[in-house]
């Protein structure tokens, strides 16, 4: 049984790894907290109930490990530092650098949100857990969810365009069946 928890779990790391960079929005730290979930679902495997699933569980795992880091992080203050600029050659070096601007506001304005936001659009948009599942991993009504996202996208939208929150309407985004 522990065999195929554990080839499971292996499985799902590319999954889990996405979902701890768009939360950590560092490779290095995205590691860092797969790695600790690992650790963690693997040294209390007996909590895990055979039938469940387990790619939540472990979702959920990363999500409480991120938060109780998160706020840690947020008591001390989080210094950050510019990143090294590289030297690529045969690349449009214009259209890498507005790429590389874009996904860094768009990192930076995700990071800004709280907590229990990020952890949704991590998993909703970047992860493309539907609304249902995110509700079922986080224990909250699906409507919470909804809310929660709009007012995520919301903000995101007005960062990057740089529109009050309370005057930015995002374009709809559709709505896949999986969502629903």
């Amino acid at each position: 049984m522990v065999d195929e928890i554990q080839s499971r779990m292996i499985q799902l790391l590319p999954r889990l790894r996405r979902f701890a960079l768009a939360l950590t929005g560092d490779k290095d730290k995205a590691d860092y907290l797969v790695q600790d979930t690992c650790e963690r679902a693997l040294a209390h495997l007996d909590q895990w109930k055979p039938g469940t699933s387990l790619d939540s569980w472990m979702y959920r795992i990363a999500q409480n490990i991120w938060v109780d880091h998160h706020r840690g992080r947020r008591a001390q203050g989080d210094p950050r530092q510019l990143d090294e600029v590289e030297n690529l050659v045969g690349v449009d070096g214009r259209a890498v650098t507005e790429s590389r601007l874009t996904l860094a506001a768009v990192t930076e304005s995700i990071a800004r949100l709280p907590a229990d936001q990020q952890v949704l659009v991590a998993m909703v948009c970047v992860e493309g857990v539907s609304y249902k599942e995110a509700a079922n991993i986080l224990g909250i009504p699906i409507g919470t969810v909804m809310s929660r996202l709009s007012r995520a996208r919301q903000s995101l939208y007005a960062a990057l365009t740089d529109i009050p929150v309370a005057a930015a309407v995002p374009p709809p985004i559709p709505v896949s069946s999986r969502e629903r």
